[in-house]
């Protein structure tokens, strides 16, 4: 009679489980499809096709190729001074630059704005009064470059003017604002509320499971004759002193001590000189959260040898004042520069990411070669406020994204022999360890 009872409670007590466990698989499924469709609301090639009928600049914006280009021109010469918006940095914003300029003038301006000024030109000079006198460099680029960086501007413009808002009580909203990635992230918010909730439900569950028992067991000893076998069953009491003296239990707490104790040593020993989440303290407090972030300030512009040098170049006081010149001058962390340019010593910048001298690493083979971002092995740098060592540069993660990436081969003709040969022994990509990237001679010799 008592073991009835106590499997029915067991079985109502997993129904209950299972049921709670598909209620919220199809919740969350649910979340899913509709954050799901909210993303895919907007027809595919709809905004492209309203941002070329909004173009007024009669520049080729629908050339991906002239855009494309146009985008990393601006943002490794121009953005530093310039937004493609209304937004004043140094100089102005340059949303309608092409409606309110002639093209043959922006090209004169872009090349000597200086040649402009000294001439005469009435608009270069309004320009330079405007904007306090404040130089714009000379630039080398020829008119197809510029006539590129324009119908980036031009694009830029058109697609922000293509977008349709709608209107509701608390003003203007693009559709689709806040799903994608925003959705996702909310379903797995969604997911932790449950999970909480689900151990608090199992904790009361437990709890009212015991006072049941308690309660009939009571019941019984109070109101029942019981049988010798039925008593055994409903008084019997467990001996915890049996579990720690057993030889068993004992044997296993020391295995347990052991194997936590080797893990811990183990991954002591094997993180010596490793300095992963390095985060020293710099000398000037400056945020690549704010210059590389919120300002999208191209790594090139400070770090001018990135793409052709083995090392990426640690900034001047000059590149500094390019823009500290007329901007936060008054910042006593910006007037550090001013004492360090005053005393003709340079910032001591402290060496965030350090490689053994054993080994030889080229910054240029890989980003400008390779195509290598920087957050690849940076990490997210544009939401540093105080940068650290991302990922832990030790051999054997150099040696794993060798394996794993794949080169592009594509038009250079110094791989087509090795690709084929590849291609007849193996049937996997061409990486760079299919053209001897882990080697030892390749980063020591």
């Amino acid at each position: 009679m008592i073991s009835c009872i106590v499997k029915t409670k067991i079985k109502v007590f997993l129904a209950f489980l299972i049921a709670l466990v598909v209620s919220f698989g199809a919740y969350a499924q649910g979340e899913s499809e509709q954050a799901e469709v909210s993303q895919k609301g907007v027809t595919p090639g709809a905004t492209e096709g309203a941002a070329a009928a909004a173009n007024t600049s009669g520049l080729p914006i629908d050339d991906q190729a002239v855009v494309t280009a146009g985008d990393a021109l601006f943002k490794n010469n121009c953005a530093v001074c310039h937004s493609a918006g209304s937004d004043v940095i140094v100089g102005p914003g340059l949303a309608g630059i092409n409606e309110r300029r002639s093209h043959d003038w922006l090209i004169r301006w872009i090349k000597n704005s200086q040649a402009l000024i000294q001439a005469g030109d009435p608009e270069a000079v309004a320009v330079y009064n405007e904007y306090n006198k404040q130089a714009m460099p000379s630039f080398n680029f020829t008119d197809e470059e510029i006539t590129a960086i324009l119908t980036y501007i031009a694009s830029a413009e058109a697609e922000v003017a293509a977008v349709p808002t709608t209107v509701g009580s608390d003003g203007s909203q693009t559709p689709g604002e806040g799903v994608g990635t925003d959705a996702i992230g909310a379903v797995g918010g969604y997911l932790d509320i449950i999970l909480v909730v689900l151990i608090v439900v199992l904790i009361v569950l437990v709890v009212t499971l015991l006072l049941i028992t308690s309660l009939l067991k009571n019941y019984l000893n109070a109101n029942r004759k019981l049988n010798e076998y039925d008593n055994e069953v409903v008084n019997q009491r467990f001996d915890f002193s049996k579990i720690y003296k057993s030889k068993a239990v004992r044997t296993l707490v020391v295995l347990i001590f052991v194997v936590v104790l080797l893990d811990l040593t183990l991954d002591t020993a094997m993180g010596i000189g490793i300095q992963q989440g390095y985060q020293p303290r710099q000398p000037i407090a400056f945020s690549h959260k704010l210059h590389a972030g919120e300002h999208q300030i191209n790594c090139n512009y400070c770090h001018t040898t990135v793409y052709k040098s083995k090392s990426a170049s640690i900034p001047s006081a000059n590149i500094c004042m390019n823009c500290h010149s007329q901007i936060q001058t008054e910042s006593p962390e910006i007037q550090k520069i001013y004492r360090a340019i005053e005393r003709n010593r340079p910032i001591e910048w402290v060496r965030v990411h350090n490689l053994p001298d054993l080994a030889y690493f080229n910054h240029s083979q890989h980003t400008q070669v390779g195509g290598i971002e920087c957050q690849t092995c940076h990490g997210p740098i544009q939401e540093m406020d105080v940068v650290y060592q991302y990922s832990p540069l030790t051999m054997g993660w150099c040696i794993d994204c060798h394996r794993e990436t794949p080169l592009n081969t594509e038009g250079n003709g110094y791989y087509d022999n090795l690709v084929e040969l590849h291609e007849a022994t193996s049937k996997g990509a061409f990486t760079v360890s299919s053209n001897g990237g882990t080697e030892c001679y390749k980063c020591h010799y």
